[in-house]
């Protein structure tokens, strides 16, 4: 019996030392009970969307009225602030540009930890700083809750179409909570390790996105001034060894594919502002991890110039018209 009570509380202090055990188990039992959403922007809109498909009523809110509209429409609860929703959902999501906004959602006068219920899970699906992901777990873990960095991958095409990838930090024991409903908005979901973990990872992984963009950008952009047809390069390109995401689902030639930004005059998808935000949490990181990063901090260099030249509302694929103009002068 000793042994037996031993290993009950090894499994105990495994699950989460500071949140009631039976928390957890009855997490995983909750089912359809409604779902908190904030952050209503060209990425949680449709996140949200698809947790009302699988039949979750959503009780959300946005810093704007107006990106609210098109969820109520849908059939979700809108509120007036975090903190109502905290009240109200004992799972919450949140998706929000960068991290004085989750800083400000969480713990400001209105923020979900004002009036969040102990045993809540919260999941950040926002790219921020790994620091302060740990910061919102340890003032979490001080209201008995629990929070979990969730950032994503695939744009808002995937988004629409609930085909994301997750990658998720925080304590393993709620893995599977998480999973329940972030499948509903993905294709992958992947647990990375400790909080924070989840956030690493997008910022290593949209850093290469950068680089790789900036690449394809300047080939098809050489290829058109040496009189190659843009749809023929990409074709070639995308059955050779210069292949990539931004070549072949991505492309940033207006006219070369269809349902992406670059044919929408560069409106909606990844915003420019996001993606030197996102280069420069990498910068950030490597400075003070001592790591170098020469193709990183040129990528970042050349997204804060377009932000600065009329681009930061549009789509990071713009870069393609940026070196075009370059070229020009």
């Amino acid at each position: 019996m000793a042994a037996l009570l031993r290993g009950f509380r090894n499994l105990y202090k495994r699950c989460n030392k500071h949140v009631d055990i039976t928390l957890v188990s009855c997490r995983s039992m909750a089912s359809k009970t409604p779902v908190g959403f904030i952050g209503l922007g060209n990425m949680g809109t449709p996140m949200a969307r698809n947790l009302l498909k699988h039949g979750y009523p959503v009780i959300a809110t946005d810093v704007f009225p107006e990106s609210c509209k098109e969820l109520h429409d849908s059939g979700a609860q809108i509120l007036d602030y975090p903190a109502d929703v905290a009240e109200r959902a004992d799972r919450i999501i949140t998706m929000l540009p960068s991290s004085p906004n989750v800083i400000e959602v969480y713990t400001g006068p209105n923020g979900i930890l004002k009036k969040v219920r102990k045993g809540t899970l919260l999941i950040d699906s926002s790219t921020i700083d790994p620091s302060v992901s740990k910061e919102m777990a340890v003032a979490a873990e001080k209201m008995g809750v629990v929070y979990m960095d969730a950032p994503v991958s695939g744009g808002v095409g995937a988004a629409s179409l609930a085909k994301l990838t997750f990658m998720v930090g925080g304590v393993e024991v709620e893995f599977n909570a998480a999973k329940e409903l972030l499948t509903c908005m993905g294709a992958n979901v992947v647990y990375c390790g400790q909080v924070g973990s989840g956030q690493a990872v997008k910022i290593c992984n949209n850093m290469m996105l950068a680089i790789g963009m900036i690449g394809t950008a300047e080939t098809m952009n050489l290829g058109i001034r040496l009189g190659l047809d843009p749809k023929l390069l990409a074709k070639i390109l995308n059955m050779s060894s210069g292949r990539c995401w931004s070549s072949d689902t991505y492309n940033p030639v207006p006219g070369v594919m269809e349902g992406v930004p670059s044919a929408n005059s560069y409106q909606g998808g990844f915003g420019t502002t996001l993606m030197a935000k996102d280069l420069g949490l990498a910068q950030n990181t490597a400075t003070n991890t001592r790591i170098p990063i020469p193709l990183g901090s040129l990528a970042h260099q050349i997204y804060r110039i377009m932000c600065a030249r009329g681009y930061a509302n549009k789509d990071f694929s713009s870069v393609f018209q940026f070196l075009r103009e370059e070229g020009v002068q």
